[in-house]
């Protein structure tokens, strides 16, 4: 695959101060033996114990981070355990209205194709693999309240499925449609805590959109466009293919396996995930662009993804890729419109910088 160059739309002017980072939990590490008295190791066995069963009954659940202008998401993830497992008490659910309550729809299909563990070698790189034209896709005005984004977002939706699922179809992976979650409130997913202040989030077949947080991103020189909601919605599902595929939890584990997310090779790992996310977005807008949306939706769509990305001297880490790059993948997304074209984990290290 030629690298994609950096002839994209580029970072056109303010947009505000990155996102705050959501750090991830460190690698587990074994503590090493303890030594305790008769009636202290009683205790421990007997929490140890309610760990093994918590942990045979939930995955663990392992954050790659977060500090660019697009998302983070968790992939499940089931890392080699050194030390026994401890119990948590999860945060019930809380989301202002209008929302998508989670279904059991959310969770991998039981029977049928199963989803292959696998980086650049995963079956959805099959040559000859893109979307799929859409007759049309009739989005409502854009209203900047979360009910107006709900309304947006829900209408674009079952236009980025319909346009996915022949390809999942063809690499003989297992689909379902993501579900869509606003969140104007701290909201629990099994990943964590959702804050509203935050950028949208994908976990497990759910896209938690921050409503508010998007509605505030524009100034004098950036300001709100519908574009821009369709282009992060294009990217949140770029993450539901990876899930869908297996590719989250590949790279879940190759973090793991590199030392943690916020090693240099880990980090490696995160961008190429971000950016891979991107291109599959730019893939999705292309059937899009011929007649089921307006172009200046379209191109709005394509510049904002040079707005997104890891911003220089921020002192975070660079975890998602320049505003460069993720321009640059975008393009190259929707000018190929091929999976295999967006296998950035097969790309140079200059690629995904």
């Amino acid at each position: 695959m030629p690298p994609p160059q950096a002839t994209g739309p580029q970072h056109g002017g303010p947009w505000g101060p990155p996102p705050g980072r959501w750090a991830p939990p460190p690698p587990r590490r074994s503590n090493g033996p303890v030594v305790a008295g008769a009636l202290l190791s009683v205790v421990v066995l007997g929490i140890a114990l309610v760990g093994v069963v918590a942990a045979s009954s939930r995955p663990d659940r392992v954050d790659v981070g977060y500090s660019g202008g697009y998302t983070t998401y968790t992939a499940t993830a089931t890392p080699r355990r050194t030390t026994a497992a401890t119990t948590t008490t999860s945060a019930t659910t809380t989301a202002s209205a209008p929302t998508s309550t989670r279904s059991s729809s959310a969770s991998r299909p039981s029977s049928g194709p199963k989803s292959v563990i696998a980086l650049g070698d995963n079956p959805i790189h099959s040559a000859n693999i893109g979307a799929f034209d859409v007759p049309g896709c009739a989005l409502p005005s854009m209203d900047y309240s979360p009910a107006g984004q709900d309304r947006f977002l829900r209408a674009a939706l079952p236009c980025i499925e319909q346009m996915w699922r022949p390809a999942f179809t063809r690499s003989n992976l297992p689909y379902q449609p993501a579900e869509l979650m606003i969140v104007t409130t701290p909201t629990q997913s099994p990943c964590g805590t959702v804050k509203p202040d935050g950028t949208a989030r994908y976990c497990e077949g759910v896209v938690y959109w921050t409503a508010n947080a998007y509605a505030g991103e524009q100034s004098a020189n950036s300001p709100n466009h519908p574009g821009k909601y369709l282009g992060q919605l294009a990217h949140e599902y770029g993450h539901h293919v990876q899930w869908l595929a297996g590719i989250l939890k590949a790279s879940s584990n190759a973090q793991y396996e590199k030392g943690g997310w916020d090693t240099p090779a880990g980090l490696d790992v995160n961008r190429r995930k971000e950016l891979q996310a991107t291109c599959f977005g730019g893939m999705a807008l292309a059937p899009l662009s011929r007649g089921a949306i307006p172009m200046d939706v379209i191109s709005m769509a394509l510049q904002d993804a040079g707005n997104r990305g890891d911003w220089p001297d921020n002192g975070l880490p660079r975890d998602h890729g320049s505003p460069e790059r993720n321009a640059a993948w975008a393009k190259h997304g929707y000018d190929t419109n091929s999976t295999a074209e967006c296998n950035t984990w097969l790309s140079p290290a200059e690629d995904v910088a």
